[in-house]
């Protein structure tokens, strides 16, 4: 699985940008997309993260100014990220992540992807 980010970029503090990033080389559905973030100094965490059933979890950080959603079809493993309202501390590499699931008797298997990162700068 390969995953292409893009839509980094700088901009003022209450503005807002729109990240996506495009898996390919599966023809299945990812079970979980998400997008961590790494400040400079500081360990990566989650932003938000969302299952192909749909269900979204996100930090408490950016909880109300971000949303997280995945596309339909054809664009089924492809997650985006609407991030409104933008602060100073939302700097940093944003790193998109897809974990495929797979099961067998008594045993499930996550399988974990990384994008290249893709740089937010919301200057202070």
């Amino acid at each position: 699985v390969q995953l292409q980010a893009s839509g980094g970029g700088s901009v003022q503090a209450g503005g807002s940008l729109r990240l996506s990033c495009a898996a390919s080389g599966t023809i299945f559905s990812i079970d979980v997309m998400g997008w961590y973030r790494q400040a400079p100094g500081k360990q990566r965490e989650l932003v938000a993260n969302i299952t192909s059933g749909g269900s979204a979890n996100s930090a408490d950080s950016v909880n109300g100014r971000f949303t997280i959603s995945r596309g339909r079809g054809n664009a089924k493993n492809t997650v985006y990220l609407q991030m409104n309202s933008l602060k100073p501390e939302d700097t940093g590499v944003y790193y998109c992540s897809a974990r495929r699931i797979t099961t067998a008797p008594g045993q499930v298997n996550e399988y974990d992807y990384w994008g290249q990162g893709t740089q937010v700068t919301v200057p202070a």
